[in-house]
């Protein structure tokens, strides 16, 4: 399905569920699509939520912006327009930079009555400046594209030595293009990592006042692993959000949902059944 936001840009969105039941939405990290959800996604429709999961702008099959706006508050304003669409308040579901978009949402006055709770997952107020980067130059270092899936595959090994090299990489088709010059690109835009604010201290400081703005029922989730969440970031979070739960998932670095899934899904279900009127 396709939402069409405020801005003009269509952004793709998979919807599992019944739309008459509570309403979830799910946003994607940096670099990732919609799939990194499909099978929390799954899970949650089986437990009597509407998820939906959406393509960030610039991502997956949504549009990329013809001025290269991917700045957190663009981003929060077709989350605005897509919820408003739907006609019903939603939890949001945040990876990392869906998560950054999350937290400014649940903490805007114009968010109060669109958002139900909130569920940060591997991302703290802001991320570990360190980590970031390293995330950042991965992305960056496959902008000349590979020339096969298995190119692509040894690359994600190295930035993942944690996590267990598929046998089948028809997967990364989803993640990828296979454009005119025979090589796979990552499937958006490289904008993206361009937009990056110089005014970093501004916008530490907006994401600051969000939080501490946010009402709503709220878990922060970390991988042991992560780079991104250190115990700073999460003792940061937790003495500004002071009514937020926590959880820590072994096992698992940046990217929980791909690194166990499992695990981290049944935790997002259990703070979504016990803060919802779901019992």
């Amino acid at each position: 399905m396709k939402f069409k936001v405020n801005s003009g840009l269509n952004i793709e969105a998979t919807a599992l569920g019944k739309p008459s039941d509570p309403l979830v939405v799910l946003l994607h990290g940096g670099g990732q699509t919609r799939h990194a959800w499909g099978g929390t996604a799954e899970k949650l429709s089986e437990e009597g939520f509407y998820a939906v999961a959406i393509d960030l702008r610039g991502h997956g099959d949504s549009d990329w912006s013809e001025e290269g706006d991917y700045a957190i508050e663009s981003h929060k304003d077709d989350l605005l327009s897509i919820i408003e669409s739907v006609g019903k308040p939603a939890s949001l579901i945040g990876a990392s930079l869906g998560g950054m978009i999350s937290l400014s949402a649940a903490g805007d006055d114009i968010f109060k009555e669109l958002c139900t709770s909130l569920i940060m997952v591997d991302i703290g107020i802001y991320p570990n400046e360190e980590g970031s980067n390293q995330i950042l130059s991965f992305m960056d270092s496959g902008s000349k594209g590979f020339s096969s899936l298995e190119e692509a595959s040894d690359a994600i090994s190295s930035f993942l030595p944690h996590r267990e090299k598929p046998t089948d990489l028809s997967g990364l088709n989803k993640n990828l293009r296979l454009k005119s010059d025979g090589r796979y690109y990552w499937h958006w835009d490289p904008r993206f990592i361009q937009s990056r604010s110089d005014k970093r201290s501004e916008y530490r400081q907006r994401q600051k006042d969000y939080a501490e703005s946010v009402q709503v029922p709220t878990l922060l989730i970390r991988g042991a692993l992560s780079n991104v969440v250190t115990q700073e970031e999460v003792d940061d979070f937790l003495k500004t959000i002071t009514h937020a739960e926590f959880i820590e998932i072994d096992k698992a670095a940046h990217m929980i949902a791909g690194d166990r899934n499992d695990i981290f899904a049944n935790a997002a279900i259990d703070f979504l059944l016990k803060t919802s009127n779901k019992k």
